[in-house]
């Protein structure tokens, strides 16, 4: 129980400051370019609270935390406004009537914040806690695979995988990654002795046509790093944050091609999950965990998914390039296509979620 309070509450706090965030990156902008906001929501359904500030903007909070949204004043445009929206419009205030460039901006506004917020994360992180690194030192061995197999222990540290020295974790990862199934030698160093074992690494076939993945079954050690100076951790936070949305896109396009298998998705349940277990391990893996998950909100609003930003984005590229609107039934065909793709991902990551924590195994068992 205690375990599953954690959990929640974890959840709640990480998807909500991720989500407010987000949300805020509009809200500035919006008041920025001089476009009222009708709504400030945290979480969908009716809301849990509610405020209206001096400006007009009405705050809530929602019982459903899987998102939120700011409402721009006249954002439903005059082709979708009933009689009584367009009366109580004040001019010079609504988003419709503003040129599209300070759309655009309202609109990028709110994945630019996630990135900034990843920035901010880092820098906290390197400038009071360290940098942590990964040490080719082995942490954990995983049952049944090809290190367990080989009499690898926690505690050795991997000098070589055949011929080829591996000073470091990455180059351990990318030499198994290219040797599925090889049968190779492991040289690591135990208790201070050198030793040799052989290893037949194991083998990941990507779902398609894609060539299959090495894989040895072991987790690496992290090593935690030095608090640094603030402008030594303004450029590791600003690394920080371009390599991890380096790596988010190569993981994407992995799945695209086939390299990985989309069961490797993972869906809220997921990110509840894992929100529970950083959180027992203190604030540091906590910051760390949300600029990942901020990197990843940013990168996804982004995708040109008509209900997305990335989406709304591109059709006011098109009417910046075509000195009008695209015609409002593309649009809606485009709306509509975008909502069922992202209700289709949304169900499929939930599948996979349910399918990882061995729900259908256990339905499965019990109807047998």
């Amino acid at each position: 129980m205690h375990d599953l309070i954690r959990t929640i509450l974890a959840f709640c706090v990480v998807l909500g400051v991720l989500v407010f965030i987000h949300e805020l990156g509009h809200y500035l902008a919006a008041r920025w370019r001089g476009v009222k906001v009708d709504t400030f929501s945290i979480g969908f359904g009716p809301p849990l609270w509610r405020w209206t500030d001096k400006v007009g903007t009405e705050w809530r909070i929602g019982p459903i935390p899987l998102g939120g949204y700011v409402k721009p004043h006249g954002f439903e445009g005059p082709e979708d406004a009933t009689e009584e929206q367009k009366a109580a419009w004040e001019p010079g205030r609504t988003f419709h009537d503003k040129p599209v460039g300070s759309r655009m901006i309202v609109i990028a506004a709110g994945p630019v914040f996630n990135f900034v917020l990843a920035f901010v994360l880092f820098f906290l992180l390197f400038a009071f806690c360290g940098q942590p690194s990964v040490r080719n030192t082995v942490a954990a061995v995983m049952p049944n695979g090809a290190a367990a197999t080989a009499g690898v222990k926690p505690g050795d540290t991997i000098l070589a995988l055949g011929e080829q020295a591996t000073p470091d974790a990455q180059s351990v990862q990318k030499l198994v990654a290219g040797e599925p199934g090889q049968a190779t030698t492991l040289h690591v160093k135990r208790d201070g002795k050198d030793v040799t074992l052989p290893v037949t690494l194991g083998r990941i076939t990507p779902s398609g046509n894609a060539a299959p993945i090495g894989q040895l079954g072991i987790e690496f050690a992290t090593q935690a790093g030095k608090p640094q100076p603030l402008p030594q951790a303004v450029v590791s936070g600003a690394k920080a944050t371009w390599n991890t949305i380096t790596q988010t896109l190569d993981g994407l396009w992995q799945m695209v091609t086939g390299r990985h298998t989309p069961r490797d998705l993972g869906g809220p349940l997921r990110i509840a999950q894992l929100s529970g277990q950083v959180a027992q391990y203190g604030v540091a893996s906590i910051l760390s965990f949300m600029a990942l998950l901020s990197v990843n909100l940013g990168l996804i609003n982004l995708f040109p998914i008509p209900i997305l930003d990335g989406g709304r984005l591109v059709f006011y590229v098109l009417e910046a390039i075509r000195g009008r609107p695209v015609p409002r039934k593309i649009q809606e065909v485009g709306f509509q296509a975008g909502f069922a793709l992202i209700a289709g991902l949304f169900l499929f990551s939930t599948f996979n979620d349910l399918s990882s924590f061995g729900l259908f195994h256990w339905m499965a068992a019990l109807m047998g």
